[in-house]
């Protein structure tokens, strides 16, 4: 699927992505503190930049497209447990303050761009 148009991501984000990225990043942080559905709560952080702005991962787009790849599960289970799930949390509201300025905008969006692999070395583009 080809990456939407600047103007398409532009009003979804003026209309709906400026709301809907705390909403969720708020619903994976209740679904990451139960063990049963944390598999759940990861997978929405790593949708956080298709809500806030439709971008799509580098993967959907172009699966030849040239990238480092994934780490390997066992490297990002163990990361999160000892890092991600603390700094990913410090991360997003950070990054959710700083959204509510001008001048902090383009800051904030390059943070929640990068909370998936803040939280568990998810590489969105690729």
């Amino acid at each position: 699927m080809p990456q939407r148009s600047l103007l398409v991501r532009a009003l979804w984000f003026v209309f709906v992505g400026w709301w809907a990225t705390p909403a969720v990043v708020n619903i994976a942080w209740l679904l990451n503190a139960t063990i049963v559905l944390l598999p759940l709560g990861i997978k929405l952080i790593n949708l956080v930049p298709t809500v806030l702005t439709l971008r799509e991962p580098r993967s959907v787009m172009d699966p030849d497209a040239p990238g480092q790849g994934q780490r390997s599960l066992a490297v990002r289970a163990v990361y999160f447990v000892v890092v991600g799930w603390w700094l990913s949390w410090l991360w997003a509201n950070v990054a959710a303050f700083l959204a509510v300025t001008i001048i902090g905008l383009p800051v904030a969006l390059w943070m929640f761009n990068r909370l998936p692999y803040v939280t568990s070395l998810y590489r969105f583009d690729g």
